[in-house]
């Protein structure tokens, strides 16, 4: 990738549009010279214009409903930790939206790889029905395939702790009527694991997963929910870093109930579960208040050792509760907490834990802040860390300068500095650029050194060829420093009419824990350190589309239509805007409108074609995303102008 030159200044941008019109006005003169002063009008004859260039969809098929065809032919060479082995793959996708039957989408792959010796076929298949109507106002959703464990939405709504879902090969239904608030949802299938490298396949496991729950209003501003989950099994690292099932049967119920007036909120959860470590309850509070300019959050919660949902670890052995003040207005935007936390069992976290954020728009153009964060542990491990930013946005695009340090004691002081710019570049196009030196104290060890370079863009080459992705390289020095780059690009190019060819290359040196992170309810990844991997992957591409929406009234069935294209990142840094350093989440579901589905890719990408235009809403579900990453569960509202591609970054957060 390249940097864009720099753009024009103001004076050279408005001299050279001067002589651009003075040299366009000029034969207008010349030839209006013995008529100057008097009007006429002026008609191109219709056989001197050029002609409109092809436009793409006059070949399509818009007879019926709309429908598509997407088939994948993939090869990848993959090195991992100390093994290199191929992969061959071939993955089918699509949608048919029915009249009366919802809208279905597809999306299968079949996998090979002769990693350990192995020349078996695997992969994994996912086929939706969703927005089945039936008598009554109940609207259905229906998977079958590779899917992930169904949730009412008090379950998935969750301020301080979450409920992660289970990955399954089964069938799952779900019904809500929005009149009155009701969901229900079942689900039951075999246990797993995600497989594959570049190509996504589902590993079986021995044991079995079931899902029932379901949603109503008992009351005016009441909700209540219920639901039961059991898996036979925990994930897991295996000894090569990759995620693996493990013996452990888990069975778990959760009852939640909340009420809410607007302004005020309280919910009520009740969690029980049976497991390898015995039988174990908890119970939180969450509430909330708004007052005028000023938002307050206060809860108390209590969760035995040993508790346990699903397959994933969740918090447990912890008891105490939380106070958040927040304030919004005009300029200003601050809010401070502070933590109580007890271990049950006495040989956890005892102590407290408090942040403060604050942020100030200065202009139209800056904006600063800080943010803090300490940690008093009874027990020894006294920790805090600081924050530091500044926002500027000028011709050169959007730049954030932030400084880190943390002291967790005993020599672990931390310390880094960084500089991240977005590009302003034309539509269609965008880089980011991330510079960072930083110093990592260890305890009892010598502090690593290292300085970062990343870049994160798309640029198009040419009228067919497309280069996106993200690069990232390290120089550090000290034990543990990671050293040489991070890739994940892709050149993808248009080779004829509904064919194109992708060549990706990807490779990692694994991710360590940041120091600067505090919260001591924070859940860790089991898989923090993963091996070294590099990949390069080649795939040959066919897609197909027909079809056109149903007409609504006051609008034509023939409507114009363009793309949404998007990436869900993991925003480190909490601003919102997608930074070079900052990783993407890949194998993500995303809902278009709550019917159609697509997933991200490796580099966090989905794209969805030929949308109508208008407003449109886009959702991602948190089935496969890391801890202790969340996303917001409110959809994503985004406008679709003709024969343009619209983009959405959504970026996950995480507790600091």
């Amino acid at each position: 990738m390249s940097v864009r030159a720099r753009p024009p200044r103001p004076r050279r941008l408005a001299a050279a549009l001067a002589l651009a019109l003075c040299a366009c006005a000029a034969p207008a003169a010349a030839q209006d010279g013995a008529a100057a002063g008097d009007y006429r009008d002026r008609i191109i004859a219709p056989q001197a214009l050029a002609p409109l260039p092809p436009d793409a969809e006059e070949a399509l098929d818009d007879s019926g409903l709309p429908r598509s065809l997407r088939l994948n032919l993939d090869y990848a060479r993959n090195e991992r930790g100390g093994e290199a082995y191929d992969e061959r793959g071939l993955s089918l996708g699509g949608y048919w939206e029915t009249a009366d039957w919802g809208a279905f989408s597809l999306d299968a792959a079949a996998l090979r790889s002769d990693r350990d010796g192995g020349r078996d076929w695997g992969g994994a298949a996912t086929l939706w029905q969703r927005g089945v109507y039936l008598d009554g106002g109940w609207r259905g959703d229906n998977g079958l395939g590779v899917i992930a464990t169904p949730a009412p939405e008090l379950q998935r709504n969750q301020y301080r702790f979450f409920l992660p879902t289970v990955a399954m090969a089964g069938a799952s239904s779900q019904w809500t009527r929005a009149d009155d608030g009701r969901n229900v949802y079942a689900a039951f299938g075999r246990a797993g694991v995600f497989a594959g490298t570049r190509t996504v396949g589902f590993e079986l496991a021995d044991g079995e997963v079931a899902a029932l729950g379901a949603q109503w209003r008992p009351a005016p501003g009441w909700t209540a929910s219920a639901a039961l989950l059991g898996s036979d099994g925990r994930i897991a690292p295996d000894a090569r870093g990759d995620a693996a099932y493990l013996a452990g049967a888990t069975r778990a119920g959760h009852w939640a109930a909340r009420w809410n007036s607007g302004a005020d909120s309280v919910q009520f959860n009740l969690l029980n579960s049976h497991g390898r470590d015995g039988d174990a309850s908890g119970g939180w509070i969450d509430a909330s208040a708004r007052r005028g300019r000023f938002r307050h959050d206060a809860g108390v919660f209590s969760l035995d050792p040993g508790l346990a949902w699903g397959a994933l670890p969740i918090n447990q052995d912890v008891r105490g509760g939380y106070y958040r003040l927040g304030y919004q207005y005009g300029r200003w935007l601050w809010n401070a907490s502070l933590d109580k936390i007890r271990s049950i069992r006495g040989d956890g976290f005892d102590g407290r834990y408090a942040t403060a954020f604050a942020r100030y728009q200065a202009s139209t153009r800056l904006g600063y802040g800080a943010s803090a964060s300490l940690r008093q542990a009874e027990r020894g491990g006294d920790a805090y860390s600081l924050q530091a930013f500044a926002d500027w946005r000028s011709d050169w695009g959007q730049t954030r300068l932030q400084l880190d340090r943390a002291d967790a004691g005993g020599g672990e002081r931390s310390w880094q500095a960084s500089l991240d710019q977005a590009l302003p570049l034309p539509e269609g196009q965008h880089l980011s650029l991330s510079l960072a030196y930083a110093e990592l104290g260890q305890r009892a060890r010598q502090a690593t050194r290292s300085a970062s370079l990343s870049l994160y863009g798309g640029l198009r080459l040419g009228q067919r060829w497309n280069l996106d992705g993200n690069a990232r390289w390290t120089e550090g020095d000290g034990p543990g420093a990671l050293r040489g780059g991070d890739v994940n690009l892709s050149l993808t190019g248009q080779l004829a009419r509904g064919w194109s060819l992708s060549a990706a290359l990807f490779q990692s040196r694994g991710s360590q824990r940041s120091p600067f992170l505090l919260d001591p309810l924070a859940l860790d990844s089991p898989f923090q350190r993963l091996p070294r991997e590099r990949s390069a992957l080649l795939t040959l591409r066919y897609d197909w589309q027909a079809g056109r929406p149903l007409p609504v009234l006051g609008a034509a069935p023939d409507a114009a239509s363009g793309d949404i294209a998007g990436v869900v990142y993991l925003d480190d840094n909490g601003d919102g805007v997608r930074a070079a350093s900052e990783r993407p989440a890949a194998n993500l579901t995303v809902l278009l409108d709550g019917r159609w589905a697509a997933r991200t890719d490796s580099a966090g990408a989905f794209a969805f074609a030929r949308v109508s235009v208008g407003e449109h809403r886009i959702q991602i579900l948190a089935d496969n995303l890391p801890l202790p990453w969340t996303l917001d569960e409110a959809p994503t509202a985004v406008r679709v102008t003709v024969r343009d591609a619209a983009r959405v970054d959504i970026g996950a957060t995480r507790p600091r």
